[in-house]
């Protein structure tokens, strides 16, 4: 990888963990949290509204709430992944209902991607990923020179055609 077209940015060891779940399947990511708090307990949490309080009343972590979803809690989720507060994300989404805020759903899906960000959407890859040997340490990982991107993009519009 050219190193002017990626920059190395570190996951530290307490990983901030984002946690979002649709309704049907709060229950589900409570029960995860739960059978996992040895672990969580480890790491700063955050979460979407009513999912943050209930695995916070639950489970007793603590668990930082912004928004809900449908309220532009997706789009918190999405801004603190660009700004470099969140780094790991826990999505439980439901695939059999439709979701009146999707197009935010598909733009966290599509910026955790965009930041190389780890990211389950269901319990197997969330049990994977919470039992890596990742957890306990520091992990590197290269995300796309924004400022080179951008410098490129301009001197390539203010060419002019010969």
């Amino acid at each position: 990888m050219s190193k002017s077209k990626y920059i190395t940015f570190t996951i530290g060891k307490t990983k901030r963990i984002a946690l979002i779940a649709h309704d049907g399947m709060k229950q589900k990511l409570i029960d995860w949290c739960d059978e996992h708090k040895e672990i969580l307990q480890k790491h700063f949490l955050c979460g979407t509204g009513t999912t943050a309080r209930l695995i916070t009343e639950m489970t007793g972590l603590p668990v930082k709430a912004y928004n809900s979803g449908p309220l532009g809690g997706d789009q918190q989720i999405g801004a603190k992944i660009v700004e470099g507060d969140i780094d790991f994300v826990v999505f439980f989404s439901d695939p059999l209902e439709a979701q009146p805020h999707d197009p935010d759903v598909k733009a966290l899906l599509r910026i955790a991607q965009v930041y190389d960000i780890p990211m389950a959407n269901n319990k197997s890859t969330a049990d994977f990923m919470i039992t890596s040997p990742f957890m306990d340490s520091e992990y590197n990982h290269d995300v796309i020179n924004f400022q080179a991107n951008v410098m490129a993009r301009v001197e390539s519009m203010q060419k002019k055609p010969e």
